[in-house]
């Protein structure tokens, strides 16, 4: 794996080797390519992690997909994710489902990815929510390594247990970090502890009862987008979900934060899309093109 992988990496606990994957992508622009495209210079993988095939919904912006044929992560497995956007590609990666990280019997599961993103090159990374299942013992860490003039709009979803079954995260734990970093210095850090049970998944200055928690972010500072996201973002009240979710947009220097607390995935995909569909006119120039696997 990268050098920056293996830095990262803190010790996991002594437990037997569960499985291990591992995906490094190169993704560049060369002047050969049709229409400009961004192509998939090279691919390495390890176990059960891979890829598709680009897709080319909107001519040059390559869409690609991260496939994980298991579905889920066990408690000792890894999963490594290294992806380099070079000058002047445009990417935009998502998954074909939802993300699982299912209960442990003690050994602890771990999912690591690191994107780094040249200068004049552009990231979107859409994944769908992950599902931590009471009991799962996991850590998940995002790192996001910009240079100037570079572009990058990101989210993550978690739903802490399963809403459907009506299943609470009562036991296990989640350290989860997402971090943005700009010629090396960081610009917005986040580091969460997740226990089950504990008293802040339901109080009120907590998560309120709220399961699915999703943040949105996007190297962007304009004021009129901000209130334009307001404005749109939230579903109609006609729109037969959580009538009680909150939705959050704010300004932090160079990096604008969303903020979605509810009980319905499908909800959340709906705030977070159109304040991604706001910010992708404001600092991409485009229109907004979901992936297709989005409507399967």
């Amino acid at each position: 794996m990268s050098r920056d992988l293996a830095v990262s990496a803190e010790p996991l606990v002594s437990a037997p080797p569960g499985w291990r994957g591992e995906l490094q992508l190169t993704l560049t622009r060369p002047d050969s390519s049709p229409a400009g495209r961004t192509v998939v210079a090279a691919r390495r993988h390890l176990g059960p992690l891979n890829i598709q095939r680009a897709f080319y919904p909107e001519a040059e912006v390559a869409h690609i997909y991260l496939l994980h044929p298991p579905g889920g992560v066990v408690g000792g497995d890894e999963l490594y994710i290294d992806v380099e956007v070079q000058a002047g590609a445009h990417a935009l990666i998502t998954t074909p489902a939802s993300g699982k990280l299912y209960r442990s019997a003690g050994r602890q599961a771990r999912l690591q990815q690191v994107l780094r993103v040249a200068s004049g090159a552009t990231l979107e990374w859409l994944p769908q929510e992950t599902i931590v299942y009471s009991g799962a013992q996991a850590q998940m860490s995002t790192r996001v390594e910009l240079h100037s003039g570079s572009r990058f709009i990101g989210w993550e979803m978690l739903c802490l247990g399963r809403p459907a079954c009506h299943e609470t995260f009562t036991r296990g734990h989640l350290l989860q970090r997402f971090e943005l970093w700009r010629d090396n210095q960081p610009i917005w850090v986040e580091r969460s502890r997740f226990e089950g049970g504990a008293h802040s998944l339901t109080a009120d200055w907590g998560m309120r009862h709220k399961p699915l928690a999703a943040t949105l972010v996007a190297t962007v500072n304009d004021a009129a987008l901000v209130e334009r996201i307001r404005e749109t973002a939230m579903p109609a009240a006609d729109y037969e979900l959580d009538a009680d979710a909150y939705f959050s947009v704010t300004q932090l220097d160079e990096v604008l934060v969303c903020r979605y607390l509810g009980t319905q995935a499908q909800q959340a995909q709906v705030c977070l899309g159109r304040a991604w569909a706001e910010i992708r006119r404001c600092l991409l120039g485009r229109e907004p093109c979901a992936p297709r696997i989005w409507n399967t």
